[in-house]
């Protein structure tokens, strides 16, 4: 048996772009997480050829944000949750139009660097032949330096894709949508990606056995 090494690629990205979460920063996340968990049914029902109502998605988005908020202990004013709300529906319009409905969410990929580090990287679609897509609800072009490195480690899970930043900003009025293609990394800048990973996953990622990893594995290789 093969043991290893893993981290996922948020951890990483946390620990090389650190910053004190605030309570902005809290709801913002559940958010974040409702939106997600909404386009993902949203996405999944229209590839079915079925076609939800934006009114019937809104809901499920609320049931999602109220659990959200409720899990995390935190309250709003009637008037921001308002806002939020309107947010929120304003993505889920955007959504319908973008090139992102109907993909897919990729099963989890482990990035295996010299059979002995192991990263976790899952982008939000793909279309499972050429392309994948980050989403985001803010305006994240261009990337600031913790999407970039999140976006470079979905680059090595998924050779040969080409990537996209689809940024849905509910904060603008209207709700805006960029969809950006991010190129692909220099032969160095994978080098020191992989070097990164490869110390961080030895200093302090979780142990597993290889062959008791049920996912897709990408295999790469540092030199020297």
């Amino acid at each position: 048996m093969t043991t290893i090494r893993t981290l996922p690629t948020y951890e990483i990205v946390h620990r090389v772009h650190p910053r004190p979460i605030t309570e902005r920063d809290e709801i913002g996340l559940v958010v974040g997480k409702a939106i997600d968990e909404t386009l993902s049914r949203f996405s999944h029902e229209s590839r079915e050829g079925r076609k939800p109502s934006l009114s019937a998605m809104s809901r499920l988005a609320d049931s999602y944000l109220e659990e959200g908020l409720k899990d995390a202990d935190l309250s709003l004013e009637p008037n921001q949750r308002e806002e939020l709300q309107r947010q929120v529906e304003g993505v889920l319009a955007a959504f319908r139009k973008c090139p992102a409905l109907g993909c897919s969410r990729p099963r989890t990929r482990l990035i295996l660097i010299d059979g002995e580090v192991g990263i976790y990287a899952q982008p939000d679609y793909w279309d499972s032949r050429a392309r994948f897509y980050e989403m985001k609800s803010y305006q994240a072009v261009p990337p600031p330096p913790d999407v970039a490195l999140q976006m470079e480690f979905f680059q090595l899970a998924f050779p040969g894709f080409e990537s996209f930043l689809l940024c849905i900003d509910r904060h603008a009025s209207p709700v805006t949508t960029t969809v950006a293609r991010v190129p692909p990394m220099t032969e160095g800048r994978r080098q020191e990606l992989l070097e990164l990973a490869y110390r961080l996953g030895q200093e302090s990622g979780e142990e597993k056995v290889l062959e008791y990893v049920d996912n897709p594995v990408v295999r790469h290789t540092r030199k020297g």
